[in-house]
C-alpha cells in the first residue's frame, strides 16, 4: 500500500516511521529544499509522546539534546523585580515526564530515523488531489505525476493538503487573540539553563539558549486583535514584531537589534485548526494540519507525535481499510484535541496577562509555584482531571 506523507517537520517522519515499520510503502513530500531550519523554539514532549519515541527506540537520542533549561526569570520593566522559578515545578502541573528540546533538532532525529527506509522529495509540493476508484492521482509542483493509495497531510497550520482537500483555511481556523516571534540570535548574554522573560500586560519577551546549538532564541507573544499580513512576508512580519514590543524595556531593544540580522525567523498567529472531521475518502490529516491547538500554546507537538502514532496504528490494525482506520483514528483523537484547545486558550491568557490584575497573579502564582516542592505540585495536580495534565490522561494503545 502506497502513501504519501506531505511535510516532514515532526508528524510526518513520525508517521512515515510507524507506517514503514508496519509494512506500508511511505513517500514524504517537503516544500522545503531540505529539513527546515526556521528558527524553531523549544518544544515540550509529554508523556504519551515520551512514550511514543521511547517505542521507537529514539529516547535517549532526544534526551542528549534536552535544552537543559532549568529556570525561568521574569522580570517586570515597570519596577525591575525579578522571579526565579523552577523548570522542574512548572512541569510537574502538567506531566510526570517531560523532556524541552528545540524544534530542528527533533525533526532531524526523527528523518535520520527513517530516511534508509521512506522516500523523502525536498523541494516540491502537491499541486492537485484527485481521488479515483482505486486511489488517489496526485501531481506536483516539479515532479511527474504519481498515483498512492492514501494521501496523509502532516503539512502544519497552514496546510496544502487541507485547502485542495477541504476548502480555504479560514472556514477551519480560529484566531484565539496572540501573536508568536521567534528568531535565532548570538547568546551575548551566554546564558545557560535559564530564560530571561520580560512580561508587561498584553506583551512578553524572552532569550534563552540552547547548549547544543550554541545560539539562544528570542521568543515574543503579545495579544492584539487579527492583523491582515502576508504570512509569507518576512519583513513585514518583522516590522509588526517592532511595533508592537519595541517598548517593553529591558534586552528588548537589543534582542530586537539582532533581528535584522537573524539567519531564521518565524512569526504567526496563535490560531488553532477546528475541523469537525479531518479525514474525506483516501485523505486524512494529523498533527497541526487538522486540530493545531495554536503554536506555542497548546502542546502541539506532543500532540502532533501521538496523532501520528495512533494514525499509522489503525491503519496496520484495519489491515489498510482506510474508511474503518480513519473513523478509529478520529475516535481516537476526539477527546485529546478538544481538551488541548481548551487549555492552549488558558495557557495564551495566563502567558500574557490582558490586565495589571492578571500580571499580579502571574507573579505571585510564580513565586509560590518556586517555593512548593516539585513533588507536592504534581500531587496536587493530580487531583484534578482534565486541564493541565490533559497529556498524561492519553492513554497509548498497544497495536
Amino acid at each position: 500500500m502506497r502513501i504519501l506523507v506531505s511535510g516532514a517537520s515532526v508528524a510526518g517522519p513520525v508517521l512515515a516511521y510507524w507506517l514503514r515499520r508496519y509494512g506500508f510503502d511511505v513517500t514524504v513530500v517537503e516544500r522545503a529544499g531540505s529539513l527546515r531550519k526556521t528558527a524553531g523554539h523549544a518544544v515540550d514532549l509529554f508523556r504519551p509522546a515520551v512514550r511514543v519515541v521511547e517505542r521507537m527506540g529514539l529516547r535517549e537520542k532526544i534526551e542528549a539534546k534536552k535544552t537543559g533549561t532549568d529556570i525561568v526569570t521574569l522580570v517586570a520593566p515597570r519596577t525591575g523585580r525579578r522571579v526565579d522559578v523552577k523548570v522542574a515545578n512548572l512541569t510537574a502541573a502538567v506531566s510526570d515526564e517531560h523532556i524541552e528540546v528545540m524544534r530542528d533538532e527533533l525533526s532531524t532525529i526523527f528523518y535520520e530515523a527513517t530516511r534508509e527506509h521512506v522516500e523523502y522529495v525536498f523541494g516540491d509540493s502537491i499541486a492537485s488531489i484527485v481521488e479515483v476508484s482505486d486511489g488517489v492521482e496526485v501531481t506536483f509542483e516539479r515532479g511527474d505525476p504519481r498515483r498512492f493509495d492514501l494521501v496523509v497531510g502532516a503539512d502544519g497550520l497552514h496546510s496544502t493538503v487541507r485547502r485542495l482537500t477541504f476548502g480555504p483555511e479560514e472556514r477551519f481556523t480560529t484566531f484565539i487573540g496572540a501573536y508568536l516571534g521567534v528568531f535565532s540570535l548570538p547568546n551575548y548574554l551566554n546564558l545557560d539553563g535559564q530564560v530571561l522573560t520580560y512580561v508587561d500586560v498584553g506583551r512578553l519577551a524572552g532569550i534563552y539558549g540552547d547548549r547544543h546549538l550554541g545560539d539562544a532564541r528570542a521568543i515574543f507573544l503579545f495579544h492584539g486583535e487579527q492583523i491582515d499580513y502576508d504570512y509569507r512576508d518576512i519583513e513585514q512580519q518583522k516590522q509588526i514584531l517592532r511595533s508592537r514590543i519595541a517598548s517593553l524595556g529591558g534586552e528588548v531593544g537589543r534582542l530586537l537589534e539582532h533581528m535584522a540580522d537573524s539567519p531564521a525567523f518565524y512569526f504567526d498567529s496563535i490560531t488553532q485548526v477546528r475541523m469537525e472531521s479531518w479525514s474525506r475518502g483516501r485523505v486524512t490529516l494529523v498533527g497541526d494540519a487538522g486540530y493545531s491547538p495554536g503554536p506555542a500554546v497548546g502542546g502541539g507537538t506532543s500532540l502532533a507525535i501521538v496523532g501520528a502514532y495512533v494514525l499509522a496504528g489503525e491503519l496496520a490494525a484495519a489491515g489498510g481499510d482506510h474508511v474503518k482506520a480513519f473513523t478509529s483514528y478520529e475516535r481516537e483523537m476526539h477527546a485529546p484535541v478538544l481538551a488541548s484547545r481548551t487549555f492552549a486558550r488558558g495557557t495564551a491568557r495566563t502567558l500574557v496577562p490582558d490586565s495589571a490584575g492578571r500580571l499580579w497573579a502571574m507573579v505571585q502564582a510564580a513565586r509560590l509555584a518556586n517555593a512548593l516542592p516539585t513533588g507536592l505540585i504534581r500531587s496536587l495536580s493530580k487531583l484534578q482531571r482534565g486541564g493541565a495534565r490533559l497529556h498524561d490522561e492519553i492513554r497509548l494503545k498497544d497495536y
